[in-house]
Parts: C-alpha cells; sequence; structure tokens
C-alpha cells in the first residue's frame, strides 16, 4: 500500500526526465523511506533538502549527465556553449569599454579625468562604492571566462554572479520611480542577458558536465579578437554609437564567421553550436531593438541606418542558425 510520504515522494520525482525516473525512480524512493515507520509515512512530507536536490538533479539529468539521451546531450550542450558565448562576448565588451574610457579621459585633459574621478568620490560613500562596484564587477566576466575553460567551475560561477549584479541596479532605480523611463525596456533587457549567461552557466556547467572548450581557436586569441572587434567598432564611429553598438557589432561578426566555417565543404554543423548562437542572437536582438526604439526618430541619419541594419543582420543570422540547428536534429532524429 502507498502511503502519503511514497506518494509525495514520487510527486517530487516527476520532476526528473522519463529517462532517469526509469531507472532509479525506485531504488530513489526506496532509500527515502528507508528508515523511516509506518505511520510516521502517513504524516510526514519531503524535507526542503530534498526537494532542493531533487530540482538539482533534474536539472542535471536534463542537461546532459551521464549516460543521457541523445536530446538531453544535445540540449545541455546548447545551454553550456551559451553560457560560453554569451560570457566571452560580455567580457570582451566589459574590458574593451572600459580600455577606451580610460583612454579617453586620460587623453583629454585633466578636467575630463576630474569628472570621470568625481563620479567615484563625489557623491557620499555609498554612492561612490556602488559607482566603484558598476565599474569593476563587470570585468569578472573575463574572469568567468578564462575561469571556465580551465575547468575551475566554482570561481567561473561565481564571478558570472557578481558580474551580472550591477545590471539589477537600474532595475531597482526604475522601480523606486513613478514613472518608466524611456529606457525601462532595454534596462531589463540587459538584466535578462546578464542573468540567463550567469544562470546557463551555473545550471549546465554541473559536476556531471564535460569540461568547456570553445569549438574552434585557442581561449586567449579569441578573447583579444573578440575585444579587437568590440572596440574597433567603436573607434569607427567615434561619438556615433549607442551601448549595444559593440556587443552587436562582436556577434555578428564571430557567428558569421563560425558559420562560413563550419559550413564550408563537407563540414556539418553541429546543432548545439547552432542552436547556443541562434538563442544567444535573439536575446541580442531584443537588446538592439530596445537600446534604439525609444530614440529612432532622433537618431542622426547614418546611426539609424547602422542600427537598422545591425536588427535586420541578427534577424538574418539568428533565422539561419535557427534552420541549420533544426536541420541537423531532424536529420540525426532527434
Amino acid at each position: 500500500m502507498t502511503t502519503l510520504l511514497e506518494a509525495r515522494y514520487r510527486t517530487v520525482l516527476r520532476l526528473l526526465p522519463d529517462y532517469y525516473r526509469r531507472e532509479r525512480e525506485e531504488e530513489m524512493v526506496e532509500t527515502y523511506l528507508w528508515d523511516v515507520d509506518q505511520e510516521t509515512q502517513e504524516q510526514s512530507r519531503p524535507t526542503l533538502g530534498e526537494v532542493a536536490s531533487i530540482v538539482a538533479l533534474a536539472v542535471r539529468s536534463r542537461l546532459g549527465a551521464g549516460g543521457a539521451p541523445r536530446r538531453y546531450a544535445v540540449l545541455g550542450s546548447a545551454v553550456r556553449l551559451f553560457a560560453l558565448f554569451a560570457v566571452l562576448l560580455q567580457a570582451a565588451s566589459a574590458v574593451a569599454e572600459r580600455v577606451l574610457g580610460l583612454t579617453w579621459v586620460s587623453t583629454r585633459g585633466g578636467s575630463q579625468w576630474a569628472m570621470f574621478t568625481d563620479g567615484f568620490t563625489g557623491h557620499g560613500a555609498w554612492a561612490g562604492a556602488g559607482a566603484v562596484a558598476q565599474w569593476f564587477f563587470p570585468l569578472l566576466w573575463t574572469v568567468a571566462y578564462f575561469a571556465l575553460l580551465r575547468d575551475h567551475r566554482r570561481l567561473a560561477q561565481l564571478s558570472a554572479l557578481v558580474a551580472a549584479l550591477p545590471t539589477l541596479w537600474p532595475l531597482v532605480d526604475l522601480w523606486a520611480r513613478d514613472f518608466a523611463p524611456s529606457d525601462s525596456a532595454y534596462v531589463v533587457a540587459a538584466a535578462v542577458l546578464a542573468w540567463a549567461s550567469a544562470l546557463a552557466l551555473c545550471a549546465a556547467h554541473h559536476r556531471d558536465a564535460p569540461p568547456a572548450a570553445l569549438p574552434a581557436g585557442a581561449p586567449g586569441l579569441v578573447f583579444a579578437a573578440c575585444c579587437v572587434l568590440t572596440g574597433g567598432s567603436v573607434v569607427a564611429l567615434p561619438g556615433g554609437v549607442d551601448t549595444a553598438w559593440a556587443l552587436v557589432t562582436c556577434y555578428l561578426v564571430t557567428a558569421l564567421a563560425w558559420l562560413l566555417y563550419r559550413a564550408r565543404g563537407a563540414h556539418r554543423v553541429p546543432a548545439a553550436e547552432a542552436a547556443a548562437l541562434a538563442a544567444l542572437g535573439l536575446l541580442l536582438l531584443v537588446v538592439r531593438i530596445t537600446a534604439v526604439y525609444p530614440w529612432l526618430d532622433v537618431l542622426p541619419g547614418v546611426l539609424r541606418v547602422g542600427v537598422l541594419t545591425q536588427a535586420a543582420a541578427l534577424v538574418a543570422l539568428t533565422a539561419a542558425l535557427a534552420v541549420v540547428s533544426g536541420r541537423d536534429l531532424l536529420s540525426r532524429g532527434t
């Protein structure tokens, strides 16, 4: 006879994928009920710790744990690659933005440098601490990138979570106001991009996952190339770019180069890589649109053409990557 506690355990275990439940459910239920007497089983429920461990196991088993069916293996690989690509992109953007900013203020005379330092020291201790954190925390995307590729997963996860924190402060500021500023949608989109990257890294790069690796290229060279692309896109149009310009430009160039490299000759385009880049492209499209839409009517003509071209290229490239990924999955019967 099934007791109430056993029924509750089985309900929670439904979070696990079918293949895992078929193999392990009975064993897990027996383990949970091993030293619980019959009377207690009619009055108890799973503890929060047990539920949390089952949720964590459900995430690991759905994201490509050992012995998972191919569809789960592909999903896990795609999420891991999405996290790696997104962290790389934001790391390069953070470094390039700060290098260009420091170069600008240090070469424009004492007044520009004074304005820069005043942002950290001229508004009180708490405001100064917040400004310092907003400036330095995004640099931890770089730590997360290299730590992940060296298989220091805990360091990578912690660094990514801290690097994403500054995107929450504009949200708090937004909620504290009685009106919605024109860039509110962009603030939300930027936070979604950062936290999707950090949480994907934490969820998919679990202890049962294979070590992270770039599909091609040495980690340092790839990072340097992304920094050059990101910074160069700003230098090419000084004063004529918005907050999403460099990020989107770097993605478009690298994703297109990857697609052409993988598709040449008889090479098969891996579904997981294409799906990861398509998901990242979709998020960047939202960032691109929300960053420019409120100001579209007042943008200079050249910049308006540039951002609209970026948006169109994102749509086309993301759709192409999604088609490539879907075609590979169908051809392999996933």
